[in-house]
């Protein structure tokens, strides 16, 4: 298949790579301003991860959209700029996977729904969810991971082309569910990061097992599966997030705690603002997601937010 990559950051770059490496015809998409696309150019290379010659780098979009499948890898709040610039190239004509995880914080969208906007079908999108690090991947680690689509025959599509030994897909049953459990899953990253900074780890099961059932409520308000939360989009993606020395959003929570000067994409921290959201229009209690926004946005002191966590009313476990 002609497939174009859209973002050139580390997951991007990896996608390019592992799209190749199974036998696809592959651009990489960047714009020439990009000091990532600047080094790809350059070397071949982003430090992680060499691409070997037979993928196209592109830096000019028109001759990137000329792929029938985009492969889209962006920060979720800079979706909705980039799909008006791709929306001049016939959109609805595309197949597109999106492999990035939020909610768009100024409507609470989710993402296959901005793509919807400007392709006029749902069944033209899907969604690309589950754990893995490209420093794990790139070395031969397996993982398993979902792939979900509005579209039967889509999802089909993709889950059939791009399993390999490496990467194992399932087919996603609820898209609603696997959307939200993907992006909530970086918010609890942040809350396990802000742990690991307070020599609190042992607390990170009953912060897994809470926050699964926190998000479950959610999904299921929202009219999805509430057992999506159980499966790779969220509590499948845990050990990845919340344990790996490789996740942005713990290494971002922990360093609100430690001082740690920490400037790479913490996606959780845009997410959280909008699943804060979610739960007043749901009526939906979100205590952990709660306390992180509270630390993140209110400037309130992340131990005694954490303790009033923990120590809240007695009840029921389930």
């Amino acid at each position: 298949m002609n497939i174009t990559v859209i973002g050139c950051g580390r997951w991007g770059t990896f996608l390019a790579w592992y799209l190749d490496k199974i036998g696809n015809s592959v651009t990489l998409y960047g714009r020439s301003t990009s000091k990532n696309m600047c080094e790809l150019i350059e070397n071949r290379s982003n430090g992680l991860i060499a691409l070997r010659e037979e993928i196209t780098l592109e830096t000019d979009l028109a001759s990137a959209m000329k792929s029938e499948i985009l492969v889209i890898s962006v920060n979720s709040q800079g979706l909705r700029d980039l799909l008006k610039e791709l929306s001049v190239y016939s959109l609805s004509e595309k197949k597109i996977i999106l492999c990035m995880k939020g909610i768009e914080i100024s409507t609470g969208k989710r993402l296959t729904e901005i793509v919807e906007e400007y392709t006029g079908e749902a069944t033209h999108t899907a969604v690309w969810l589950g754990p893995g690090h490209v420093q794990e991947l790139y070395t031969g680690v397996p993982n398993c991971m979902v792939i979900d689509s509005a579209s039967i025959v889509l999802k089909s599509r993709f889950v059939e082309a791009f399993s390999s030994d490496l990467i194992r897909f399932y087919y996603g049953t609820d898209l609603i569910g696997n959307e939200i459990g993907g992006a909530a899953k970086n918010v609890i990253g942040i809350a396990a990061g802000m742990l690991d900074g307070l020599k609190l780890t042992s607390l990170k099961g009953a912060l897994m097992s809470r926050g699964t059932r926190e998000i479950a409520r959610l999904i299921k308000a929202m009219g999805g599966n509430e057992l999506s939360a159980y499966g790779l989009c969220h509590l499948g993606d845990y050990q990845a997030t919340i344990f790996s020395e490789f996740s942005h959003n713990r290494r971002y929570g922990e360093a609100c705690v430690t001082g740690e000067n920490f400037t790479e994409l913490a996606e959780g921290y845009y997410t959280v603002k909008a699943l804060v959201k979610l739960g007043e229009n749901y009526h939906v209690d979100l205590p952990i997601c709660n306390a992180v926004y509270d630390v993140l946005y209110q400037s309130k002191d992340v131990k005694e937010t954490l303790d009033r966590l923990f120590l809240r009313s007695l009840k029921q476990e389930f």
